[in-house]
């Protein structure tokens, strides 16, 4: 009976306040069973202590939903929703005016954008790098052999000037020697253009060449040498070279490298003949202690071609053979 009776009061509370929201016309349409006394301002009469009610609901929508029910309606008209304001806006004490965002200044731009002295990209620092990719020696027919081939340049990141070499040496006698001084010029990424001249000390007489190529790194991570030559007496030559590195671990690494040399005409004061004249191919395994000083062994298979295996065999050499070198790698 006690929950009845609160039932009761709640509803007739919550049509108390329905009615005193309505505009009177909108009261004189309802039915007048629906109707409800006004309030008068008589006093309420005593009534006694209503029992401990049960406790409210768990359930937070309906216990909420009860409370604004049984909230008075002078209550309900008086709540006015949480003002809402922005996440980035500043707070505004009353009577304080927003100024607007002033412009920017060069000073402001400056602050934004310090000048930047770390070292750039295509600068004009003078850097420079001595490479000898090999430096190798093996022992063929009781004789002791040594070889080299190394490179070095100095300048910018886009002009520099190269000096190039390769030799042999056997029983300490130079059998084959040649320098190059090039000029060197960046003309797309990891490639560059090269002119200038070589000089060949042996075989034979000395001579010269003046010569042009290209150096750089070709898609796949192949390193290639191409360059053309063009000596005294119209004699032509070439000389390409194609090599890669396979990282076995980060310190043990195989190089494969081939060589290809032609020469317009033969020349038989230096031993060579007309067209595809020499064919070198080689694998070294190296091991780097510093990146830059790496021991390395490797074997090296060399063929002569046409008018060059001629003359070879007309000196009692072979026109082919296989040799098994160490050496070392460094820079510097």
């Amino acid at each position: 009976m006690n929950v009845l009776h609160a039932s009761i009061q709640n509803f007739r509370t919550g049509m108390l306040a329905i009615a005193l929201l309505l505009p009177p016309h909108a009261m004189a349409q309802m039915d007048p069973t629906m109707q409800m006394p006004m309030p008068t301002n008589k006093p309420a009469p005593t009534k006694k202590p209503a029992p401990k009610r049960q406790p409210p609901p768990t359930d937070t929508h309906a216990a909420t939903g009860d409370a604004m029910g049984a909230m008075p309606a002078g209550e309900m008209q008086s709540m006015d929703p949480m003002p809402k304001q922005s996440a980035t806006a500043s707070p505004v004490s009353p009577g304080q005016v927003r100024q607007p965002i002033e412009p920017l200044t060069d000073a402001d731009r400056a602050a934004a954008f310090p000048q930047v002295t770390a070292h750039p990209m295509h600068d004009n620092d003078i850097h420079s790098l001595v490479l000898f990719d090999r430096f190798e020696a093996w022992n063929a027919n009781n004789a002791t052999n040594l070889e080299w081939e190394g490179s070095g340049w100095i300048g910018t990141d886009l002009n520099r000037v190269w000096l190039r070499s390769e030799g042999q040496r056997t029983d300490g006698h130079v059998t084959d020697a040649d320098i190059e001084v090039l000029y060197g010029h960046s003309i797309a990424t990891w490639w560059d253009v090269l002119a200038g001249v070589r000089h060949d000390f042996k075989p034979g007489a000395s001579q010269d060449f003046a010569a042009i190529g290209i150096s750089g790194l070709a898609p796949g991570k192949f390193e290639i040498k191409a360059t053309a030559y063009i000596g005294q007496s119209g004699q032509t030559a070439a000389r390409i070279e194609a090599q890669y590195e396979l990282l076995l671990t980060n310190r043990l690494i195989v190089q494969p490298l081939v060589e290809v040399n032609f020469f317009g005409r033969s020349d038989a004061r230096r031993s060579v003949g007309s067209g595809l004249s020499t064919l070198e191919a080689g694998l070294r395994m190296r091991y780097e202690i510093t990146r830059q000083f790496a021991p390395y062994i490797g074997v090296v298979r060399e063929c002569a071609f046409g008018g060059t295996a001629d003359f070879r065999h007309a000196d009692g050499e072979h026109a082919s053979a296989t040799r098994y070198v160490a050496g070392l790698r460094f820079w510097f």
